[in-house]
């Protein structure tokens, strides 16, 4: 009975129950899709206020101007590289299984891609960086735009860095405050396991197993290839800054449970940032790669998005040439940063890459509505750990991480020796 208390373990028997309970009471999806929602906005309405403060303690509590920006260009940069990897993976299993090679598309319904295409249509993808600096604070704050509230936040940090000790009142008063926020993160992660019944509740019940029978290779195709990407790409990451990828997952196990029942990456970010500033990764590091990456730095989107476009290519019969493959790559490096914190975001960029592209017809995405639901889970469990994997790599480089406190909290050792 005391593996019962165990928040894993209860959100692992919340999945289960919510897997049932959407098989065998699909009419239960609405009130399912009730329960989910309101977690998930339980969680999103400290998001913004912890970035903010977490941030603005990192760089102006203890840091150093020249150093936020260094760890920010660090981040971008790899970000970029790692992304990159991820875009070729998807673009070369998918060519290599030929997931869609054989399925039929006489009889898709193209009604429901309308909504996306036009939305795509809307999208100005050269007033992307123009959006990240907010004309309404306040508006930002109240629609949760990481970009915005991370630019905010650091012109901040930077304002009240420059009061010198005159700054340090205010200082004290955010330390207490975001206590406080972490604090209430605390008591609504008490109800994970409820809303990770009603995630997965709500996705079986709303679209059961059915599509998962025509689309059965892709979704093998594309979890595969993201526990590649994880075991292999992100684990050679960690060997080369010498810390183990399979320590840090089971310490934030909790965290990608939550995830997978949830369908959302952000469900987890208070959390996850506090283990990581727990695990003693500094508070400057974390305020500035975790809200970031959630921008700049999805793994698990990109190989989705890579993979898709394969994928419609070979259900349409179409012979796609190197060089429209090194387009592909070229223009979801633009696109795929350019929709974050978009609903539905990662149609809006299939459907924006394919109109670029103007050579696999639009109406494909009606095969992929079905079975998106059951690859969101992946999506944002490898941006997830994609996230959690960069904060401890750019604080390793930053000599930001105190290597004691992290041997002991995250690799269960009492001392670790620093070479």
């Amino acid at each position: 009975m005391k593996y019962l208390k165990i928040l894993y373990i209860q959100v692992l028997i919340g999945i289960a129950a919510g897997v049932a309970a959407g098989y065998y009471f699909p009419a239960f999806a609405p009130a399912a899709k009730l329960i989910s929602e309101t977690f998930i906005n339980m969680i999103r309405m400290v998001i913004a206020p912890i970035i903010f403060f977490t941030i603005v303690l990192g760089i102006a509590g203890a840091g150093d101007l020249r150093k936020a920006g260094r760890i920010g260009g660090k981040a971008i940069l790899y970000f970029e590289i790692v992304t990159t990897v991820a875009l070729v993976i998807g673009l070369l299993m998918a060519n290599i299984i030929k997931p869609g090679v054989g399925i039929q598309h006489e009889s898709l319904d193209a009604t429901k891609v309308a909504e996306y295409s036009s939305k795509a249509g809307e999208l100005n993808w050269g007033e992307f960086f123009s959006h990240i600096v907010p004309s309404n604070i306040i508006d930002s704050f109240a629609k949760g735009d990481i970009l915005q509230i991370l630019f905010f936040s650091i012109l901040f940090a930077i304002g009240l860095k420059w009061m010198g000790p005159n700054g340090t009142s205010l200082i004290i008063t955010f330390e207490k405050i975001n206590q406080v926020l972490f604090n209430i993160m605390k008591i609504v992660m008490r109800l994970s396991p409820i809303g990770a019944f009603g995630g997965m509740a709500y996705t079986i019940g709303k679209f059961g197993f059915g599509s998962l029978h025509l689309l059965g290779k892709l979704l093998l195709t594309f979890y595969g290839t993201g526990l590649l990407f994880v075991f292999v790409v992100l684990n050679l990451i960690a060997w080369k800054y010498r810390f183990s990828l399979w320590k840090l997952l089971g310490y934030i196990k909790e965290e990608i449970l939550i995830v997978l029942g949830s369908s959302s990456s952000e469900a987890a970010l208070p959390s996850v940032m506090k283990k990581l500033e727990e695990a003693g990764c500094e508070k400057e590091v974390v305020g500035l790669v975790i809200p970031t990456g959630y921008s700049f730095n999805l793994d698990g989107t990109t190989i989705y998005l890579s993979m898709s476009i394969i994928f419609l290519a070979q259900v349409f019969n179409i012979d796609l040439t190197i060089g429209q493959q090194l387009t592909i790559i070229g223009i979801l490096l633009i696109t795929s940063k350019g929709a974050a914190g978009v609903t539905g975001s990662g149609f809006i960029v299939l459907a924006s890459t394919l109109t670029a592209l103007k050579v696999i017809p639009l109406e494909g995405l009606a095969l992929l509505i079905g079975v998106d639901r059951f690859m969101s889970e992946g999506r944002a469990i490898v941006n997830f750990i994609g996230n959690t994997v960069a904060t401890v790599v750019i604080a390793k480089s930053e000599n930001a991480l105190d290597e004691n406190i992290y041997a002991r909290v995250v690799e269960n050792r009492k001392n670790k020796v620093v070479l």
